[in-house]
């Protein structure tokens, strides 16, 4: 989803850089911003995860 999100974001960036009417330039904006804000929502989760796997590894090692 994220890979997806991302592509998106950057066609919505090559249009509005090529230029579009206002209209069209305020439905794309709005669908970036809200693509953006899931984009920031996995990143956050998978730096959750990563967090955990590294305070499981730490334990682990200290374990040893």
């Amino acid at each position: 989803m994220l890979e997806q999100d991302i592509k998106r974001l950057e066609e919505i960036a090559k249009i509005l850089e090529d230029g579009t009417n206002l209209d069209e330039s305020l439905k794309l904006y709005e669908e970036g911003c809200k693509l953006a804000k899931n984009c920031l929502k996995d990143l956050e989760k998978a730096k959750g995860k990563i967090i955990m796997v590294k305070k499981e590894f730490d334990k682990k090692d200290t374990e040893d």
